[in-house]
């Protein structure tokens, strides 16, 4: 029957989210989506078109369940927990695997720039998004701590920061370092 997919397609872009994941967007072709699928190159380009559009697939996935754990890591009591919480959530997501495989998005946002302005749009996209979630979520808390910049700004700094523990995690900051520089930017937000 045409038209009808002979593969599952949520098992499909799981695993081509695992290839993008190991290998990054410049280094994955579509033949190694194929061998990483299990589902024919020609398949592939039937159903998707290309490579672009299935990480584009594959990367909302990974955006809606990255910022569901996010919202569940900042639902905390206070500002400061919420945020530990959220920057070990991220720690935990950059360093999980082994070896650990780093943060996709960072790493997206870094490769795709030159080669896929859609791609290089998702990334700023979720960034976006997640600093709206750190945002609203902060602006929620009424636990009497003030920060001594505007939350939109310190917002935008946590997302920031998140970048830049992804960078030091790749050249081999342990879990621990990471957490420490997270807890230095949370005590300058919001103290002890």
């Amino acid at each position: 029957m045409a038209g009808v997919r002979q593969f599952d397609e949520r098992e499909a872009l799981s695993r081509a989210l695992d290839v993008f994941t190991d290998r990054g967007f410049r280094a994955t072709s579509m033949l190694d989506l194929a061998t990483g699928t299990g589902v024919q190159r020609g398949s592939l380009y039937h159903a998707y078109g290309g490579k672009e559009e299935i990480f584009l697939r594959a990367f909302g996935a990974y955006t809606a369940a990255f910022l569901a754990g996010a919202s569940a890591a900042l639902d905390r009591p206070t500002k400061r927990a919420a945020l530990l919480s959220f920057f070990d959530y991220c720690v935990q997501t950059f360093t999980a695997g082994t070896p650990a495989h780093g943060c996709l998005s960072t790493r997206t946002a870094i490769e795709a720039a030159t080669e896929s302005p859609r791609a290089e749009s998702a990334v700023r996209a979720l960034l976006d998004e997640l600093e709206t979630l750190v945002y609203t979520k902060l602006s929620t808390l009424d636990d009497g701590v003030e920060s001594p910049v505007d939350l939109h700004a310190a917002a935008r700094l946590v997302v920031s920061t998140t970048r830049g523990l992804a960078v030091m995690e790749r050249v081999r900051y342990e879990p621990g370092e990471l957490r420490e520089i997270a807890e230095t930017l949370v005590t300058s937000l919001f103290g002890r």
